[in-house]
């Protein structure tokens, strides 16, 4: 059985700092993307960072380009978002899913990533002003 777990959000003033951390079990680490996205009251979701469980390639979303940094520990078969210099518009809940199918580009994987995919329960990111 495949879980998705994760954990490390919660309050924190503008300008200020978070880790994200997802733990991946039940599936093989190496044929998946492992993606944060976040969807905020009002907004469509937004895919926010990305990376190739196989080569460690990496996406960012604009909107977080220069201020967050994914990184993964195969090993543990868990991955971290470090999200620095956070602003109010980045309040919302955060999910990490494990999307496939193997082969799967990164760009494709934060495109398309629905309901076949294996999903965290997400953990809320607020950013007060």
């Amino acid at each position: 059985e495949v879980h998705v777990v994760e954990s490390g959000g919660g309050l924190v003033q503008a300008g200020g700092s978070l880790r994200l951390s997802c733990a991946v079990s039940g599936l093989r680490f190496d044929d998946y993307i492992i993606g944060w996205f976040r969807k905020a009251p009002g907004k469509e979701r937004e895919g926010v960072s990305g990376i190739s469980g196989d080569d460690g390639s990496t996406y960012y979303s604009d909107s977080v380009k220069g201020r967050f940094t994914i990184s993964s520990d195969n090993n543990k078969m868990t991955v971290y978002l470090e999200m620095n210099s956070l602003q109010p518009e980045d309040t919302a809940i955060y999910y990490c899913a494990a999307v496939g199918p193997p082969g799967i580009t990164l760009e494709q994987a934060m495109e398309l990533a629905g309901l076949d995919d294996y999903w965290g329960q997400g953990t809320q990111v607020y950013v007060s002003s």
